[in-house]
């Protein structure tokens, strides 16, 4: 991760594009480090906000162009499992989006609602809401402390 934090916004994009993806990065750090190294919060939110949110539109594509099997194989989830996300997203709706940047459920949820074909322009801007009050929370701590 500390590779990423030379790159400036550059890889504050790529940390945040592919922890929104299924590999295990987390984009806290990097933020973190360019706000206390005087980047603008603005900057930083936008560019952390918009790599997280189009890596969130890869894991919607997989779950469009895939759904079940990619869930199965790559989040290791059980077709049963499947199914209860499927029925829980179903009964509390899309607004549930908002909780995409949730650690554990937010990756299958967004591959979820691309199995269920969700409008991509609702899934962008829920998604989008979620992920731009997280990194402005965060970025509220960390210049905080």
């Amino acid at each position: 991760m500390e590779f990423l934090t030379g790159y400036g916004l550059g890889g504050l994009f790529m940390a945040s594009f592919l922890a929104a993806t299924i590999l295990p990065l987390s984009s806290e750090l990097v933020l973190g480090y360019l706000l206390l190294h005087n980047y603008t919060v603005p900057g930083v939110l936008a560019v952390a906000t918009l790599g997280n949110v189009l890596g969130a539109l890869v894991n919607y594509g997989m779950g469009r162009a895939g759904g079940g099997p990619i869930l199965e194989k790559i989040f290791r989830i059980s077709p049963e499992e499947i199914e209860t996300a499927r029925h829980r997203f179903k009964t509390h709706g899309t607004i549930s989006l908002l909780l995409a940047w949730v650690p554990i459920i937010g990756d299958p949820l967004t591959v979820v609602a691309g199995m269920l074909k969700i409008r991509v322009w609702v899934f962008l801007i829920l998604v989008s809401i979620g992920k731009f009050t997280r990194y402005t929370v965060l970025s509220w701590a960390v210049l905080s402390y």
